[in-house]
């Protein structure tokens, strides 16, 4: 096998895997009338609401884009927002009853897939592959120290 080939490279095979994820998992969530990005915001919202400023960060999204993906939440009557009773300056985020409804849904979508995904590979190669997987991160942590982009 020769390893220098971009089709060897360990992102190649993590960026196109995540490419044909995020693809099917957007079709699936286009039948609901949804787009994946409200789908994990309907999966990552706490019960007792979340600061609006976490949601980007863990969702790998600019402020503008949420901001739209919000608004849009909050028009279709999937969330609502209300300001901290403790700091005045934070946003919270919950679900409404809809919201929730539909988070059950998303949930059973990625439940599904995920069970799928477990079924069909053999425990000790899951085992490497999320091994693999924390190496991965302990080195993109490394590269963004020396960026300055994460302390």
């Amino acid at each position: 096998m020769n390893y220098l080939s971009k089709e060897n490279y360990i992102d190649f095979y993590v960026r196109h895997s995540w490419h044909r994820i995020s693809r099917m998992y957007n079709q699936k969530a286009k039948a609901h009338g949804l787009t994946m990005s409200i789908g994990f915001i309907l999966l990552i919202v706490d019960k007792k609401g979340t600061p609006s400023t976490q949601l980007g960060p863990r969702m790998g999204m600019e402020p503008t884009s949420l901001s739209r993906t919000l608004k849009t939440m909050e028009k279709r009557g999937y969330i609502y927002r209300e300001t901290d009773g403790e700091d005045r300056r934070k946003v919270l985020v919950f679900l409404t009853p809809q919201g929730l409804e539909l988070r059950g849904e998303v949930r059973k979508v990625v439940r599904d897939f995920n069970e799928e995904l477990l079924r069909s590979v053999p425990q000790e190669k899951l085992k490497s592959f999320f091994e693999v997987m924390e190496i991965v991160d302990e080195h993109i942590d490394n590269e963004l120290h020396k960026l300055n982009i994460i302390n």
